[in-house]
Parts: C-alpha cells; structure tokens; sequence
C-alpha cells in the first residue's frame, strides 16, 4: 500500500498554533504533515482541528477511508479540562470506535491515554524543555514494531511539563528516562491500536530552540530556569546535542508506523 491516507489531528488551539507558525515556521499538524511526505512522498494527508465541530463531523464521517491517525503535540495541559481539551478527548473516544492504527505524540499520547482511562498529572521529576536525554528502550519496546533500527538508549527533542501517571489498562510501556517514565508505550482501545511517544520525532533541535525562546519570559518567571545564565547553558546543551542528532534515528519511529500500516 503504497498510497496512505492519512488524518492528521492538531493539537493546539489558534492562539497556541500562531505561537508555533512564528516560532517554528509551522502549525503542530503541517510540522507533522511535512514530515510523513519526507518519509512518504505518496501520502495523501488530510488536516482537523477538534476545536472546529465541523472538521470533526466531517472527519469521522468519512474516517474509514483513513488509513492511520496521527495525533500531534500542542500546548494545551490535560488538567485545565476546558471545552477544546473535552473535544479533543472526545475526537479521540470517536476514533477507537473504529479500526484504526494511531500515532499519538507528547500531547496526543495524552490526549489519547486520558480517553482510555489512563491518568495524566504534572510530571513530579521536572520538565523536558525542548530536549529529553538518555531515553531508554525496555525489553518490550524493543521487541515492538516501533522501535525498529533505533538506538536503544537515544536524546531527542522533546517538550512536556506533564506526564502519563496511570496507563491505561492492558498498556505496554516501551521506554521511559530519568524524568518520565512513560516516554513510549503500546495500547489497544476500542478496536484502535495506539502507539504513542512523550517526545518529538517530527522537530529537530533548531524549531525547539525557537520554541524555547517563545516562552523564555514564562520560564523564567515560573524558576524552570534560575536566571539567564541557566537559560543559556541549556540553549547551548541543545546546541551542542544537534551536532549529533542523526534525521534517520530521530524519525525512526514515524517511518516504522508508516511502514506498518502499509504492509
């Protein structure tokens, strides 16, 4: 199956996506969409915000013709529980319905996990700003399609202050690091599939820089940075990593759930 078709589901909101059009040169879904063309010229790739009920009707109206479902970051927090944050869950409860292969990244693992009874809360050990370092693959992820050829032991782009606490019943943890525990995890919900990462296979370095810097003045005032000088030193530490980071390993798992769901 050379020809997917493919839902990509946005996971911010307006306000949030102009914060990541300005900083990295996209919204959260064309960032993804840019990505899956790369790996997957063919792709036939269609955009939807749940924000928008009539993205969403239309969507799940014709969602059999979808031959998997991404679900993108964003920079929403599950707890604040608004309106959008129900409709996103809500979009997410719809789509296990049916049969389908879903790829859920750092928010829409969350997203996902709290539809299928999983538990998200402020992550205890920190946050990953803009960069997770020395995650590692258990045993079973790496037995699991996902992580096909990567490194088991890898740093990557990665931007979260929350974390799936509770997994989702029958759920199969993948990888985990010294900040998150669940980093990558398998589960089934409905009659879906879901494999879902807690870091950014779809940015590099440079747009999490950008990203960074965007929300400097917050970080800052929040003491997830002591001062400018600690700023600086991760700015720097993140630099330092993009000398090393390989696109071939760093997309590995997007390829690998492309190359599943087309065979």
């Amino acid at each position: 199956m050379a020809n997917l078709s493919l839902l990509v589901v946005e996971g911010n909101n307006r306000k949030d996506s102009d914060v990541f059009i300005k900083a990295a040169g996209a919204t959260a879904a064309d960032n993804l969409k840019n990505l899956v063309l790369k790996l997957n010229p063919e792709s036939s790739i269609e955009t939807i915000n749940p924000t928008n009920d009539e993205e969403t009707k239309d969507a799940l109206k014709n969602i059999d013709k979808f031959n998997g479902i991404i679900f993108t970051g964003g920079a929403m927090r599950i707890n604040d529980m608004t309106d959008e944050i129900k409709k996103h869950i809500n979009f997410a409860l719809n789509c296990f319905k049916h049969n389908k292969k879903i790829l859920a990244i750092c928010w829409g693992l969350q997203v996902c996990s709290t539809a299928a009874g999983g538990k998200v809360s402020p992550a205890n050990k920190g946050a990953h700003i803009g960069i997770a370092s020395d995650v590692k693959i258990n045993n079973d992820g790496q037995n699991d399609l996902i992580y096909k050829d990567k490194k088991n032991i890898f740093t990557t782009p990665a931007f979260n202050f929350d974390e799936v606490t509770v997994i989702p019943d029958g759920a199969i943890l993948l990888a985990s690091d010294e900040v998150n525990r669940v980093m990558g995890i398998y589960f089934k919900a409905g009659n879906s599939e879901i494999w879902g990462l807690q870091y950014h296979p779809d940015y590099e370095y440079r747009q999490m820089i950008c990203l960074i810097d965007a929300r400097k003045e917050r970080l800052l005032n929040n003491k997830i940075f002591n001062n400018e000088k600690d700023y600086l030193k991760h700015i720097s530490l993140i630099e330092e990593e993009d000398k090393n980071l390989d696109f071939k390993d760093r997309t590995c798992e997007v390829k690998n759930w492309l190359d599943f769901i087309k065979s």
